[in-house]
């Protein structure tokens, strides 16, 4: 018997995600008789403890005997059973400085830990992941910005209502205006938030054609890869090679500036990678970017004037173009520009994204975890019976560990 635990999530500011919903575990507990799930009641969590009764889920504040623990953001130290395998997102793969104490205390306490992260098919493609509505949320949140700045429309707030289906029912009053709108990334966040500029109607077009042409109806342009990025020596783009060495390469996103009233970033950001523009050049004569939506939420990460992540309750603030500080938003000047940088998007639909999440984990990782011997599994645990695995050593000094042998 393979026992599975859903714990509370107990991050200050509470996540409403959760793995699996009511019916997922009903389903997986059908499917697989050799599976039993419990689930820890939670006062914040969008699928209520009755939900999870009537369809038959024992809940309980002991998940002592569970074999494996499924969260969604970070566990508290304290709340951390010892020898247990976790599934949750870490935030440690980066040498993330918040934590490091957390990486410690799971090496310490003997934790497998499987980060949905990591959870990769060969291709290094992700498997698991709220991308998708990080996108959609992201990109309504970027139009809503620009229509309340600008005094144009009004959308409601994405968690003020339901289910992506009412965001779309919305849509149905709202003619866009004439603008012009950049998507970088690429993904499930991008397809999140093409999504949404389907269901508004505004059209796509060719990056050439965006940067030569002006339109009498609202148009975007989706940039990446050779798009995006070229090396400094040759102008060439290619995928493996600015993987391998992303220092080699510039960004090219310079030419879009003087042509995109929002800039929609979903690019993976880290050091090495080129940002999409230095600070100063908002101050160029001919910066025409109005709103930012950086659903990436680097901090002074790819959008350099990202000086801080944003929430759901407070999720705008402005950047005044001339001093480069932190402003009030919704100023209807060219002086300002407003960045929306909520770090946990996809809760602004939390019932949706939790439906989307706990369908792809189970079919494709709950497989995985029945599977004695599994890849995916393998790759995407990061330390295992107090030591760091063979794949994540370069996190000895984060884990405060001396280079030992691996898990």
């Amino acid at each position: 018997m393979l026992r599975i635990g859903l714990i509370r999530e107990r991050k200050k500011l509470p996540d409403e995600r959760v793995a699996l919903t009511p019916h997922q575990c009903r389903y997986i507990m059908d499917k697989y008789p050799n599976i039993n799930i419990t689930v820890e009641p939670s006062p914040n969590r969008c699928f209520a403890d009755a939900e999870y009764m009537a369809e038959g889920i024992t809940l309980s504040n002991d998940m002592t005997d569970r074999d494996i623990l499924m969260g969604i953001k970070e566990v508290p130290i304290d709340h951390l059973i010892p020898g247990k395998t976790y599934f949750f997102f870490s935030h440690t793969k980066k040498k993330q400085p918040h934590n490091k104490d957390l990486m410690r205390a799971m090496i310490e306490k003997r934790i497998r830990m499987i980060d949905y992260e990591c959870l990769t098919h060969s291709d290094e493609q992700r498997i698991l992941g709220f991308g998708m509505y990080a996108g959609i949320v992201g990109a309504h949140n970027g139009l809503l910005t620009y229509g309340r700045k600008h005094g144009l429309y009004e959308l409601p707030p994405a968690h003020k209502v339901k289910s992506y289906q009412d965001l779309i029912h919305a849509y149905e009053a709202i003619k866009m205006p004439n603008i012009k709108i950049v998507v970088t990334g690429s993904g499930k966040v991008a397809s999140g938030v093409l999504d949404v500029m389907r269901q508004l109607d505004i059209e796509q077009v060719e990056p050439m054609d965006y940067l030569t042409h002006q339109y009498e109806y609202p148009v975007f342009t989706h940039l990446k890869g050779g798009d995006l990025y070229a090396r400094k020596d040759n102008d060439m783009f290619h995928r493996d090679d600015f993987h391998a060495h992303p220092e080699m390469y510039k960004c090219l996103f310079s030419a879009y500036v003087n042509q995109t009233d929002i800039l929609m970033n979903g690019i993976y950001w880290e050091q090495r990678i080129a940002r999409l523009f230095e600070k100063d050049d908002i101050k160029r004569h001919d910066w025409r970017i109005r709103v930012i939506a950086d659903i990436s939420c680097d901090v002074d990460g790819s959008v350099p004037i990202t000086y801080d992540s944003t929430t759901i309750a407070d999720p705008v603030f402005g950047v005044d173009r001339n001093s480069l500080q932190q402003v009030a938003p919704f100023l209807n000047t060219k002086d300002t520009i407003d960045i929306m940088a909520v770090d946990n998007l996809p809760n602004e639909l939390p019932c949706d994204a939790s439906q989307y999440f706990g369908v792809h984990f189970e079919k494709y990782v709950l497989p995985e975890v029945l599977s004695p011997n599994s890849d995916i599994l393998r790759r995407a645990t990061i330390c295992q019976d107090g030591k760091l695995t063979k794949k994540y050593e370069y996190l000895s000094d984060y884990a405060g560990l001396a280079h030992q042998g691996s898990a």
